[in-house]
């Protein structure tokens, strides 16, 4: 989802000679996302090159190979709530591996400039809300997903130490809850806003008269659209230094849109959106998460940035593309 929306805004931006980099998903099974419009692909643009992230040497002899100008990472093992509490080691240390090998090797490969992608789940359960940039480490993370937010934090280290001790220009950015075309629809490693998606369309097409979504539907979500984190990347390419962010004694720059809802606020939009016409059940055997996450964005916003798609605007897009595909 975030790989292939980064290659659709840095195309439009009229950047040429892109790498990148594919594992599970090939470019092929993904055709429908690389398109800037109906008459238009840019699959065929592309250097591909399949690598596991993971793998210390693969990721050394890629890196060797093409000796990039930039680099965003966007490469990491993700999922909601039951993904994250079921494979909690494999998630630490596939998303460690990854940050360190692509950190690394950006630095042997003299790399100029380099941008990690984290999520706002780095932050302390207990941070007062909006959260800003320094709330980082200031308390204990949501147990739910720890072993993957410590992984982030790792990153973000890594990127702040290589610039101390190297000065590489590597820095982070963080973004809160993506959707967008691309997501994955699997309701057993999916986040929340494709879940619910798919359990009232599947519904709706099947006649259900309810479905659940977990917990008690209170905790507040803030969700930014792919293509407003990719433009975030952009913008940050193009005007953002690693030394204007660790000056401010920050690690890393908020990448949100500014609202938030609560759980069963996004269900009834998506059920409006989808046109189901049944119930939304609570199942509270299943856990919350965090209470709110809303960042403060406000640091990026003040440099020329902001989010642009409403969730309005785009569950009505992402609906679309999940009905199409």
């Amino acid at each position: 989802m975030v790989g292939s929306s980064l290659i659709r805004s840095f195309l439009k931006a009229g950047y040429k000679n892109i790498h990148a980099t594919w594992h599970e998903r090939t470019p092929s099974d993904l055709i429908n996302l690389f398109k800037i419009d109906a008459n238009y692909s840019i699959k065929d643009e592309i250097n591909w090159y399949q690598c596991n992230f993971i793998n210390q040497k693969e990721s050394e002899q890629l890196l060797n190979k093409i000796k990039p100008d930039g680099v965003v990472v966007a490469a990491a093992r993700v999922g909601g709530i039951m993904a994250n509490s079921s494979f909690r080691a494999q998630f630490i240390y596939d998303n460690t591996q990854i940050a360190s090998n692509i950190i690394h090797y950006s630095h042997i490969h003299n790399v100029d400039k380099l941008i990690f992608l984290g999520s706002a789940c780095i932050y302390p359960t207990n941070a007062k809300q909006p959260i800003v940039e320094e709330s980082l480490l200031t308390g204990l993370l949501e147990p739910t997903n720890e072993p993957y937010a410590i992984a982030k934090i790792a990153g973000i280290k890594l990127c702040e130490s290589y610039f101390d001790q190297y000065h590489n220009n590597f820095f982070a950015l963080m973004p809160n809850n993506l959707y967008g075309p691309g997501d994955n629809y699997n309701l057993k490693t999916s986040h929340v806003l494709p879940a619910i998606l798919r359990k009232l369309h599947e519904a709706k097409i099947n006649n259900k008269d309810k479905i659940s979504i977990w917990g008690t539907g209170n905790p507040r979500r803030e969700f930014l659209h792919v293509d407003d984190l990719a433009s975030a990347c952009v913008f940050a390419f193009e005007n953002i230094d690693a030394h204007e962010i660790y000056k401010q004694k920050i690690t890393h720059l908020n990448i949100g849109s500014g609202s938030d809802l609560s759980i069963s606020e996004l269900a009834e939009k998506i059920k409006k959106v989808v046109g189901y016409l049944g119930k939304i059940k609570n199942d509270l055997s299943k856990p919350d998460g965090m209470k709110q996450k809303l960042l403060d964005s406000k640091r990026i916003n003040s440099l020329g940035w902001s989010a642009k798609i409403s969730l309005d605007e785009g569950l009505v897009s992402v609906y679309s593309d999940f009905k199409n595909e």
